[in-house]
């Protein structure tokens, strides 16, 4: 149900594989993911994750709806707070960045999950739903609360009132998704970004990330103060001779790129 690889040094790429199921959210897939997103994140040798679905039609169409109505307790998976349950507190849950390649619909829990990663690349025919109030289930992976911070409370409202689809390009003007690309060019857009994060040394991602997560869940005035506590304690272990071999390093890099 999921597939990982190494394309590259860096670089993990996980793969939603129930195509079948449009790469629903089963019960033992979200436990996977968890417990493959958790192993990702402690292995030195890989600094940045793109997770995508297998196929070209889903990313993910969310919880496995007919899981659901076959479980009693199914229903519980919509509020657990479990990474092993909630994929997006999984995802949220890694130190190190996650890049959404959305292939096909993030539909519900799986707009959820796209929207718990750090850079969401969209296929051209991406295209995004939250059916919660349509399908009578309130959201429990954070969509009500990140959405209307992203896109503004009145889009979300339009979104998540009507369960009416978000095609890829609205998506990319609203500043929902980072880039827009053709179908042919996700996975390639997708894993370059992850590549150049890889460049950077792993305690720096993840670092950064974390200031950035943890500082805008605060206001303006509280996020300056923990990056001036943050900034302050790590840069005092910082010697002119690491700055000079980084340096060095940003130019030859500079001068490839030309």
């Amino acid at each position: 149900m999921l597939l990982v690889d190494a394309p590259s040094d860096g670089v993990a790429l996980v793969t939603l594989n129930r195509p079948e199921a449009m790469n629903a959210l089963s019960k033992a897939l979200r436990a996977e993911l968890h417990e493959t997103l958790r192993r990702l994140d402690g292995d030195p040798a890989v600094r940045a994750i793109v997770l995508t679905g297998a196929g070209d039609r889903a990313f993910t169409a969310g919880l496995d709806l007919k899981e659901l109505g076959s479980d009693p307790d199914g229903m519980q998976a919509a509020n657990a707070t479990d990474p092993a349950e909630n994929p997006a507190r999984a995802v949220l849950a890694c130190r190190k960045p996650v890049i959404a390649a959305v292939n096909g619909v993030a539909i519900t829990g799986g707009f959820e999950l796209a929207l718990a990663c750090d850079v969401i690349v969209a296929s051209a025919s991406a295209r995004f739903a939250d059916t919660h109030a349509r399908v009578g289930i309130t959201p429990g992976w954070g969509l009500s609360q990140k959405l209307p911070r992203l896109i503004g409370p009145y889009r979300a409202k339009e979104l998540s009132l009507t369960g009416n689809f978000l095609d890829a390009r609205t998506a990319y003007e609203w500043g929902l998704v980072n880039r827009v690309v053709e179908p042919a060019e996700l996975m390639p857009a997708a894993l370059k970004i992850a590549a150049d994060m890889a460049q950077i040394d792993a305690d720096m991602l993840i670092v950064q990330k974390a200031l950035i997560d943890d500082g805008y869940a605060l206001s303006l005035q509280d996020g300056l103060a923990l990056e001036h506590e943050r900034s302050s304690r790590h840069n005092a272990g910082v010697t002119p001779e690491m700055v000079e071999e980084r340096r060095a390093a940003v130019q030859a890099r500079s001068r490839a790129q030309k």
